[in-house]
């Protein structure tokens, strides 16, 4: 594939464009996303400045069925350790159209809708959000029972939206995912980024970087940061890996294997 084609394919239509500004419309908050090629991690990490040792030690656990039937009901359960801050979780539906979701559910306090864009594609999800409430380590290692980490607003809407017939109990432990977070503000830039770094167990590694911002600054916000990583020589243009997929996929396939 030549670059100008590349190009090219990292670049939303104009229909595109048209539903992903009514989507961020009805948004929470927008977050920008660019995932960095594995063979130009260590050029990036040195033109934008990054201290590894600033960074934040994560483990993340997904939860899902073997043959991974919540991802293909845009049903995303994890569960998450945080250096220093504590255990999290959250239950993810994905794609939402936000004028589609209830009043009700709109107005939780632990409940946003955030649109996620990157070079040639984005989606709408909405989340419910949550600490946990169970030790996340302890709950995993001596198999209790997965329902007991999650708030009740979150045990409600995995019942409403995952397939019917598998209850939070019944779900596969994937993961842990290794992760180092970093928050830093790059000189010359000036919003903050948020550099994630994912180890998976084949070492393999995903480098993505990424800014938060509101849904009225959206594009000016994606121009400027556009414009600062391509003059740092970070390459814009390579292909986009969602995170929590390949997770998904790499560990749904272990448990097959190991059937």
């Amino acid at each position: 594939m030549t670059t100008s084609t590349a190009k090219e394919q990292r670049r939303l239509s104009d229909e595109q464009m048209a539903e992903m500004l009514a989507l961020t419309k009805g948004s929470d908050s927008v977050e920008l996303k660019l995932t960095v090629p594995e063979s130009d991690h260590r050029s990036a990490i040195t033109a934008l400045g990054m201290d590894p040792l600033d960074a934040q030690i994560r483990q993340v656990f997904f939860f899902d069925t073997p043959d991974l039937a919540l991802n293909n009901a845009g049903v995303v359960v994890r569960a998450r350790r945080v250096q220093n801050k504590g255990d999290d979780t959250v239950v993810k539906l994905r794609p939402v159209v936000p004028d589609d979701l209830s009043r009700k559910l709109r107005k939780s306090p632990t409940f946003g809708v955030e649109v996620d864009a990157m070079p040639g594609g984005f989606v709408c999800s909405g989340s419910f959000k949550g600490i946990a409430k169970a030790d996340v380590r302890k709950t995993v290692l001596e198999q209790r029972p997965l329902r007991k980490l999650f708030t009740k607003e979150q045990r409600d809407f995995y019942t409403e939206r995952a397939p019917e017939g598998i209850a939070l109990d019944d779900l596969s432990v994937l993961g842990p995912i290794f992760v180092l977070k970093l928050k830093f503000a790059p000189q010359g830039f000036d919003r903050a980024l948020v550099a994630e770094a994912w180890f998976y167990p084949d070492s393999s590694r995903i480098l993505e970087l990424s800014t938060k911002c509101t849904p009225s600054d959206a594009f000016q916000a994606a121009a400027e940061a556009r414009a600062y990583l391509s003059g740092r020589g970070v390459d814009l243009t390579g292909e986009q890996e969602t995170k929590t997929r390949k997770a998904l996929e790499f560990f749904a396939g272990a448990l097959e294997k190991s059937a």
